[in-house]
């Protein structure tokens, strides 16, 4: 990630903020109000592309456009979008049943979704507008909190974890979500006896991490995601994938301890890719 691609995320998700936060609270703020979400507020992405943002709404907001008769949450998405039309209204944007899509020349796309705090003053209610619309909740900063004390007390080894899987699956094309790669991540992590250990064992850890994928239940459609609990849903078969990346670390561990570095990187790379 190089540092124009960090500060342009910087400025644009600033921009956003502040129109939304003049338009909705008629404040003048560029960081209030908002929260990154997704892989990228988890840490767990290697290259920018997919931007999550959560934006919370006043109380107010919520109560005009759960009043209305129909799909009053078609509305507030229409109204949210209108909003950031103002200031950026040459971008490509457009409403996407719960969140308000913005795609750049650079390819980075910006995902907003518009919500409001629950009584609990951590979970979010926002807005779903298919069936005739309807409120739904999500739980980011517990996940981001589980995810951050994990990592630090597993020596930072599950967001590695995190990001290995997603060269894998960017190599393989596996048809898998992020939030169940973290997932999973997390829960092989949780069980594996050297998860305290440094990059050292990070042969054993993606053999290992392989062959817990491999054995995954099939006819299993849904995993709780840590600390929010909310089911994460599967999207393809990735078992059979795993299996043969299984065998391929099985491989490479063996030519590293024939003391045949350069072949074992081959291996290594047929599985997490060239620029890994």
């Amino acid at each position: 990630m190089t540092k124009s691609t960090v500060e342009n995320v910087s400025y644009r998700t600033k921009q956003i903020i502040s129109r939304i936060n003049t338009d909705f609270r008629q404040i003048n703020s560029d960081i209030r109000y908002g929260l990154f979400v997704g892989s990228y507020g988890r840490g767990t992405d290697i290259h920018v592309s997919d931007i999550d943002v959560i934006i919370e709404l006043p109380d107010v907001t919520f109560n005009k456009f759960n009043a209305y008769q129909s799909n009053g949450q078609s509305s507030l998405i229409q109204t949210v979008k209108d909003s950031i039309k103002k200031t950026y209204s040459t971008t490509h944007l457009k409403g996407d049943g719960q969140v308000i899509k913005l795609d750049f020349t650079d390819e980075v796309c910006f995902e907003i979704l518009p919500a409001f705090i629950c009584t609990d003053g951590r979970r979010f209610l926002y807005p779903d507008t298919n069936d005739g619309g309807s409120w739904k909740i999500t739980d980011p900063r517990s996940e981001i909190a589980e995810f951050n004390s994990a990592n630090i007390l597993w020596n930072k080894n599950l967001k590695r974890l995190c990001r290995m899987s997603r060269a894998w699956k960017d190599t393989w094309d596996v048809p898998i979500g992020g939030l169940l790669l973290d997932t999973l991540s997390y829960n092989f992590l949780k069980q594996w006896k050297y998860r305290y250990e440094s990059f050292s064992h990070y042969d054993w850890m993606s053999r290992d991490f392989f062959e817990y994928l491999k054995n995954q239940d099939t006819n299993k459609n849904y995993w709780a995601a840590p600390g929010s609990g909310q089911s994460v849903w599967r999207k393809g078969m990735f078992e059979y994938k795993a299996l043969q990346c299984h065998n391929l670390a099985i491989e490479a561990i063996k030519y590293e301890e024939k003391n045949m570095p350069y072949t074992a990187e081959d291996y290594w790379r047929k599985i997490y890719g060239n620029k890994f």
